[in-house]
């Protein structure tokens, strides 16, 4: 599954996966200088509900349909094999099983904005550079969480990209690429 050494890392429900997921991940790859982006599908999400949430079977077969002709992306569910629910037990074991990889985290601007709940959400800015992208209609909620104004301070401007995974943590940048609208949310609502 590692291919390179700088691995974008995009963790989520995937319920189900779409366009958006792509998007980003093409946006990571274009502007963090990232070799590869992993998908990884969350066995559930410890902040979301079980209510609606397809198979994890369901959840990784949709993935894999979405990505299947970027042959940068890899779709995991690594965490059931890592025996991990957090994100910061993720990152740590990663971290000790691939200490020659660089990893950065891969988020939306809505995550940023209720980054705070996460589980040691203080460690894992500690542990991982974190990119954040730009998603209507969170801007202004996910710049002014109390995550980003915590980390003010360490967050890079844009002209440090590519180089994004060689800084040292705590480290996160806000990225205004190219939106996409796309959203899990409104698609299970609109299949119901």
């Amino acid at each position: 599954m590692q291919t390179g050494k700088y691995i974008g890392l995009l963790g989520g429900s995937f319920n189900p996966a779409h366009n958006g997921h792509l998007h980003i991940s093409r946006q990571a790859l274009i502007n963090l200088g990232l070799d590869t982006i992993w998908w990884m599908v969350s066995p559930q999400n410890p902040l979301k509900s079980k209510e609606n949430m397809a198979t994890l079977q369901s959840r990784m077969d949709n993935a894999f349909k979405v990505a299947k002709k970027n042959k940068r992306i890899r779709v995991t569910n690594i965490e059931v094999y890592l025996g991990t629910r957090y994100t910061i037990d993720t990152i740590n074991r990663l971290n000790r099983f691939f200490p020659d990889k660089r990893f950065v985290w891969l988020m939306g601007a809505d995550n940023l904005k209720q980054f705070s709940k996460w589980e040691k959400w203080q460690e894992l800015i500690e542990t991982i550079p974190i990119a954040v992208f730009d998603r209507s209609p969170y801007s202004a909620a996910a710049l002014t969480a109390r995550a980003a104004c915590v980390y003010s301070k360490k967050r890079l401007k844009k002209n440090n990209t590519q180089n994004f995974a060689n800084h040292k943590p705590p480290v996160w940048i806000y990225l205004m690429t190219p939106r996409h609208f796309a959203s899990s949310t409104i698609i299970r609502s609109l299949n119901k």
